[in-house]
């Protein structure tokens, strides 16, 4: 069977499977810590509450079967805890079923937990690592051989992933065909890091340069995946440092590092034995008949679902990011079709003062990554997901976004909730939860470098108007403070 063996992937294979696992122990990690703010029985979107409206038809997860607070918590901790023994290699000495055991048991867990996330799991990524996890289901361990049509399948996963954000983008705004959306891009993006405003400020010419290549990297490069060693291996290369770019630039949780991950997986073992411990070459130890014949049902499988996402790519109405069946199975991808080109900001603030007068002290909730004091500098927080900065995000962008749980997080606010606390930077009222909370609506911009230097501050904001006005707690029931 030695068309099914890719020789040189042995190096390739153990660095994609170690590295998928520290995205899953971020992922399992990030869940775990945010889980009772955002979906617990008192979360901003109860779990309980959504399995109440869907079935397991609908939306597969462990947790129709059973499911609360501490069940949730400990899959989540389970999944940290597989994703942390593969990290350490484990799974590489294990027998070959114990091995495909442990990643598909990885797989159901995050999968269940997707499942009900709603609104705070709709991101690309969250399908990205499912597709991805699943595949590594059936890569295999150190007892066999790396199967090719798997490690292909990998490759269209990447090819998917670029070809599609770079589709989207010449479909989309037409400042990407125009190479002026860096213009605006490090300024808007959800949230920037702490160099994003250091390239805001890189001249326009390599602004245009910066999107002219992404272009290529995204509608150019992919077709190298699925040409002979070394093409293969430059074309994931290349990606890489692209990813890598976009790593430094901002915070778009574990999608540029899981792109990365997937890339691993072509580099060829003669480059990575240069780095990496282990010879660059390695002695066959043959394909179990069972293994290859579910190799071989993947591959048809992924084949037949593939009709959907090469549809997409081909409609003028591409979908940019989107799973096409409940179990995130071969999907597509997809990124920034639009960029805004003015940042709006919500500032949520909080009084002890009984009326909303002219007199009232109001005080800030300080958020971990989205920007609020102009002297705060951006952090550095991908690839851990801060699902709520997010989401604040596009509440900013349109209302509509925030209408499942805005106003529940602002009644946790007034409650004093300890949960909803801990996924923000600052609370101001640490002893007792304020009297009224109301949002305001910034416009925010990076400063010049003039004004930098004089103000030593990131952000310049100026006040658009109300998006929430104060509110109090009445009975257990929000209302318009007096």
């Amino acid at each position: 069977m030695d068309w099914f063996v890719a020789e040189e992937s042995w190096l390739g294979r153990t660095l994609f499977q170690r590295s998928l696992a520290v995205v899953y122990l971020v992922a399992f990690v990030a869940a775990a810590n945010q889980y009772r703010a955002l979906l617990g029985q008192h979360g901003l979107t109860p779990v309980a509450r959504y399995l109440d409206r869907v079935s397991f038809r609908q939306s597969p997860s462990l947790f129709h079967l059973h499911h609360s607070d501490r069940a949730f918590v400990a899959v989540c901790w389970a999944g940290a805890a597989l994703a942390l023994a593969t990290v350490l290699g484990l799974t590489d000495v294990v027998p070959l079923a114990v091995a495909m055991a442990v990643w598909a048991v990885l797989w159901v867990l995050y999968l269940s937990i997707v499942n009900v996330g709603q609104t705070w799991y709709s991101f690309g990524w969250e399908t990205l690592l499912l597709e991805a996890g699943f595949l590594a289901i059936f890569l295999g361990n150190d007892t066999t051989d790396p199967p090719l049509l798997t490690l292909l399948l990998l490759r269209w996963l990447l090819f998917r992933v670029e070809f599609g954000a770079g589709l989207i983008k010449m479909r989309g705004d037409q400042c990407w065909r125009y190479l002026t959306c860096l213009y605006y891009h490090h300024e808007t993006q959800p949230m920037p890091g702490p160099f994003s405003w250091y390239f805001h400020h890189l001249p326009k010419p390599l602004h245009r340069v910066e999107v002219a290549a992404n272009h290529v990297t995204q509608l150019v490069v992919p077709i190298g995946l699925f040409l002979p060693q070394p093409v293969a291996g430059t074309a994931a290369a290349v990606m890489i440092v692209t990813q890598l770019w976009l790593v430094v630039s901002g915070n778009f949780a574990w999608l540029n590092w899981l792109t990365i991950v997937l890339a691993f997986s072509v580099l060829p073992d003669s480059w990575l034995a240069q780095v990496l411990p282990g010879p660059a070459a390695h002695p066959s130890v043959g394909t179990p008949m069972a293994f290859a014949v579910l190799v071989g049902v993947l591959t048809a499988v992924v084949v037949v679902l593939s009709w959907w996402p090469v549809a997409n790519l081909l409609s003028r109405q591409q979908k940019m990011n989107a799973s096409f069946n409940r179990w995130h199975l071969v999907n597509t991808y997809g990124a920034f079709g639009s960029v805004t080109k003015t940042r709006y900001e919500i500032v949520v603030e909080g009084t002890s003062d009984p009326r909303p007068g002219p007199a009232a002290q109001w005080r800030e909730y300080e958020f971990k990554g989205k920007p609020g004091n102009p002297a705060r500098r951006p952090r550095q927080f991908a690839p851990y997901h801060l699902r709520l900065d997010w989401l604040m995000w596009f509440a900013a962008l349109s209302p509509g976004y925030a209408e499942p749980w805005f106003g529940t997080f602002v009644q946790r606010l007034l409650e004093g909730d300890r949960h909803v606390s801990r996924l923000l930077l600052r609370d101001p009222f640490p002893d007792e939860p304020p009297r009224l909370v109301r949002a305001q609506l910034y416009r925010y911009r990076f400063t010049t470098w003039r004004e930098r230097a004089e103000t030593g501050d990131w952000w310049a904001r100026e006040l658009v108007g109300s998006f929430l006005p104060p509110v109090m707690l009445r009975g257990s029931d929000l209302a318009v403070g007096p």
